[in-house]
C-alpha cells in the first residue's frame, strides 16, 4: 500500500512566491528519490503565503529516509528564512 504525506508550509507574509522559487526546482531531486511516486505543489488561492505539498511514496520508510536526507543536505536551513513556523506534516493511510 502506498503512503501519502500532506505538508503545509506557512510562509512569512509576502514570502510565499520566493519560497516556491526555492522549493520547486528542488522537487526534481524529490521525484528521483527512492520510493517517491509523486509530489505536487499547491498554493492557497486566498492566502498565497500558504503552500502545500502532496506526496505519494511506496512506503513511509522511504519518505522518512527522504526527510532525513533533506535535513542532512541543508534544505531545511535553506527554506527556514521563509517560514512563519514549523511546517505541518500529516501521514495518511488510504481507507478505501
Amino acid at each position: 500500500m502506498t503512503h501519502t504525506v500532506y505538508l503545509e508550509f506557512k510562509c512569512i507574509e509576502g514570502k510565499g512566491r520566493e519560497f516556491l522559487d526555492v522549493l520547486v526546482p528542488s522537487l526534481s531531486d524529490t521525484r528521483a528519490f527512492e520510493g517517491c511516486l509523486s509530489v505536487e505543489t499547491y498554493s492557497n488561492t486566498d492566502s498565497p503565503d500558504i503552500v502545500f505539498l502532496w506526496e505519494k511514496w511506496e512506503n513511509r520508510t522511504d519518505q522518512e529516509a527522504y526527510m532525513n536526507w533533506r535535513v542532512e543536505t541543508g534544505m531545511l536551513d535553506l527554506i527556514g528564512p521563509f517560514m512563519a513556523g514549523a511546517p505541518s506534516i500529516v501521514h495518511l493511510n488510504a481507507e478505501d
